[in-house]
């Protein structure tokens, strides 16, 4: 069955001063939004009216160790995707040298998505709205159907976009390029093509299945 045309969103996660770089898609076209406010980026997303919204940035903490299920099982053709590792609540908030910023800065995203009516995925299968985690990285090992090599991110990243035939002329930089990865990560969830890493109490990881790409 085809779907009709909706938005869908994808938001890159940095610190304070960075920022949050997003990117709507709705019928093909790219569309992008910057701001260092969590509220205003959501507010955007209510304009586009998004649909789904897939977010860079850790959805939860790991209950026990220095990671969660979902980084330590993120594989493609069974081959293993390093990722960013989430330890514990605790040990976050001990760490003061900076270095979580933008963790904590992903959570109040998440926390303003959830006012808004975008509940995060819990592991069940609904149309939306909601929001999800996932991983550039991961989404361009999904594309190619093998892990490659994150670098040089950009010519990387920016290749698998013009393989499917996307025009990144209007990304100007990296952030822009993931938060489009994000969006197709999330375009691929409204038509239930992805799969998914985790459990609900630490939080998913979702990706774009690879049968989708061959």
């Amino acid at each position: 069955m085809t779907l009709p045309v909706q938005t869908v969103v994808g938001i890159d996660v940095g610190g304070v001063g960075k920022g949050f770089h997003a990117v709507a898609l709705r019928d093909g076209v790219f569309k992008t939004r910057h701001s260092t406010q969590s509220a205003e980026i959501v507010a955007w997303c209510v304009d586009q009216e998004a649909k789904i919204i897939a977010v860079d940035a850790p959805s939860g903490w790991s209950q026990s160790g220095p990671s969660r299920e979902a980084e330590k099982n993120l594989r493609i053709a069974g081959e293993k995707i390093h990722c960013f590792s989430t330890p514990t609540k605790d040990r976050v908030h001990a760490h003061t040298k900076g270095f979580y910023d933008w963790v904590f800065n992903g959570k109040k995203l998440y926390q303003e998505l959830i006012s808004h009516s975008y509940p995060l995925f819990d592991g069940e299968n609904r149309p939306g709205p909601l929001c999800f985690e996932t991983f550039p990285h991961a989404i361009v090992c999904a594309i190619e159907g093998r892990v490659v090599k994150a670098k040089p991110k950009t010519l990387t990243r920016r290749a698998v976009l013009r393989k499917l035939d996307y025009d990144d002329s209007c990304l100007p930089n990296i952030d822009f390029v993931d938060a489009a990865l994000c969006a197709i990560a999330a375009e691929k969830f409204r038509h239930g093509r992805v799969t998914r890493f985790g459990r609900q109490d630490e939080g998913f990881i979702v990706i774009p299945a690879i049968a989708d790409f061959r």
